[in-house]
C-alpha cells in the first residue's frame, strides 16, 4: 500500500497543485464585485444629456454629453474593471471612465474638472488616447484593441495606473508635472481626491460605446 501512495502521489501532487490554481483564480474572480448587473441601471444616476440604456446585457451609451455614475459609495484604494468595445469606423469611439469625482455631481462639467477621465477613443494622439488620464498623461503604451477590450484602473492612494488588454497605459501620482490646459474642453489643472464616485460618459449623438462589465475590487 505504501509503494502504490507513492506512485499515485505524483498524479495526486499534480491535481492538488491544479486545484490549487483553479481555486486561487476563482477566488481573484469573485474579488471583483459587479456594480452593474447585466439587466437594468438599478444602482446608477444619469446627469446631463443623452443617457444609457441596456442592449443585449450590455450598457449601450446614447447622445451626450452626459454622465451616468455610480453614487453607492466613494472608491478608493481599489481597481475598477470595464469591459467594454467602441464599434466605431474608425476604431475607435469617444467615452470615457471618470473616477475621483469629489461629489455627487448635478451636471456632467463638474467632473471633467474635478476628476479624472480615463480616456477610451483609439483615433486620438498620445494624449488622449485609450488608457490616459484625458490631456493630463501621455499613453506608455498603445495597446491592440479587439472588439472586447478590458479596462483595470488602480486607484492606489494618490497613484492612478491605468492597463488596456493586460497592457500598462498610465502611471501617474498626484503632484507630476502635466502639460497646461490648451483647450477649454480640457479639464482644469489641480489635484484630485484620494477617492470619489466614478462614472461612464456618453459622449455625443455620433459616438456608441458598450460595457457589458463594471466591477471593483478593493486593495485594502
Amino acid at each position: 500500500m505504501f509503494n502504490a501512495f507513492n506512485r499515485g502521489a505524483p498524479w495526486i501532487a499534480a491535481l492538488a497543485a491544479t486545484c490549487a490554481m483553479t481555486a486561487h483564480a476563482d477566488n481573484g474572480d469573485k474579488a471583483f464585485k459587479p456594480l452593474f448587473n447585466g439587466k437594468n441601471l438599478d444602482g446608477w444616476k444619469h446627469v446631463g444629456p443623452g443617457e444609457f440604456v441596456v442592449e443585449n446585457g450590455a450598457l449601450k451609451s446614447v447622445g451626450g454629453m452626459g454622465l451616468l455614475y455610480f453614487p453607492g459609495e466613494k472608491l478608493s484604494n481599489a481597481v475598477i474593471r470595464v469591459v467594454y468595445k467602441a464599434p466605431d469606423d474608425n476604431g475607435g469611439g469617444n467615452s470615457g471612465v471618470f473616477i475621483r469625482i469629489p461629489e455627487q455631481p448635478t451636471e456632467p462639467w463638474m467632473p471633467v474638472n474635478k476628476g479624472y477621465e480615463v480616456q477610451i477613443d483609439d483615433s486620438e494622439d498620445d494624449w488622449h488616447r485609450t488608457g490616459v488620464l484625458y490631456s493630463f498623461t501621455k499613453t506608455l503604451a498603445q495597446p491592440k484593441t479587439g472588439e472586447w477590450n478590458t479596462m483595470e484602473i488602480t486607484i492606489e492612494d494618490e497613484r492612478t495606473v491605468v492597463t488596456v488588454n493586460g497592457t500598462k497605459v498610465t502611471d501617474f501620482k498626484e503632484g507630476s508635472p502635466v502639460p497646461e490646459k490648451k483647450q477649454k474642453y480640457e479639464p482644469d489643472r489641480g489635484k484630485r481626491a484620494p477617492g470619489g464616485y466614478i462614472g461612464l460618459q456618453n459622449h455625443s449623438d455620433k459616438d456608441t460605446v458598450y460595457f457589458k462589465e463594471v466591477s471593483v475590487r478593493k486593495l485594502k
